[in-house]
């Protein structure tokens, strides 16, 4: 399944100038020279699955945290070492592929009083915009789509490295994290525990542990 290609649909609005940037990515916009290692970087790639996690977090009855991950996805980077500015990312997530490690827990994530998988089998992710806020750092603005709700959210990235594996692959590693309001999505269920409070925290943190392969030539 080919997510994006170079389509209009998909392509990138005009960087920001200095200008248009909080003061102290404006500073960093404009004393950053051109790095060559990064340029090296251009072109597509896409995530590896086997090495890779596209997980959450959330705080579950006021004193411990549940983690999960969604297993199945498909994926289309598209990286601008000369301009990060005009780099972009896909992601489509199998809603049914939820795993916190309990059954009856993802039983209940994927109904209908939850992600409601049957329903809306796909969650997606298209970014729209990427600044360079440090040294190997980044902030990539998108919309987050979950069952027909779309809105922006803002993914914090760290530039890992990049290697050449012993198979001949080239690959690039990068963190990211974002916390949303799940009900923000529609996703609203909850119990109020006796004490007061929720069970389940409305604030959920995505983390996203990326290793990309280059799946594409680059220019």
């Amino acid at each position: 399944m080919n997510l994006f290609t170079r389509a209009a649909s998909l392509r990138r609005p005009a960087p920001p100038t200095a200008s248009q940037l909080p003061d102290d990515e404006a500073a960093f916009a404009s004393s950053s020279p051109r790095d060559p290692a990064l340029a090296a970087l251009t072109g597509e790639w896409m995530i590896d699955p086997a090495h890779s996690r596209i997980g959450f977090s959330v705080r579950h009855a006021m004193v411990t945290t549940v983690r999960g991950a969604f297993t199945e996805y498909q994926s289309r980077l598209w990286f601008d070492g000369r301009d990060p500015a005009r780099s972009r990312a896909e992601i489509v997530l199998s809603t049914a592929s939820v795993d916190t490690g309990v059954e009856q827990r993802d039983a209940h994530l994927v109904g209908r009083d939850s992600l409601d998988a049957a329903t809306y089998p796909r969650m997606r992710f298209i970014s729209k915009a990427v600044r360079r806020t440090g040294s190997d750092v980044y902030r990539m603005t998108g919309d987050l789509t979950i069952k027909s709700v779309t809105r922006p959210v803002d993914l914090e990235l760290t530039y890992i490295g990049r290697v050449t594996d012993p198979f001949g692959y080239e690959r690039v590693g990068f963190d990211g994290t974002t916390t949303i309001d799940r009900s923000d999505w529609g996703l609203t269920y909850n119990t109020r525990l006796a004490e007061g409070g929720a069970m389940v925290s409305e604030k959920v943190r995505l983390q996203f542990d990326i290793a990309a392969i280059r799946s594409g030539s680059g220019g």
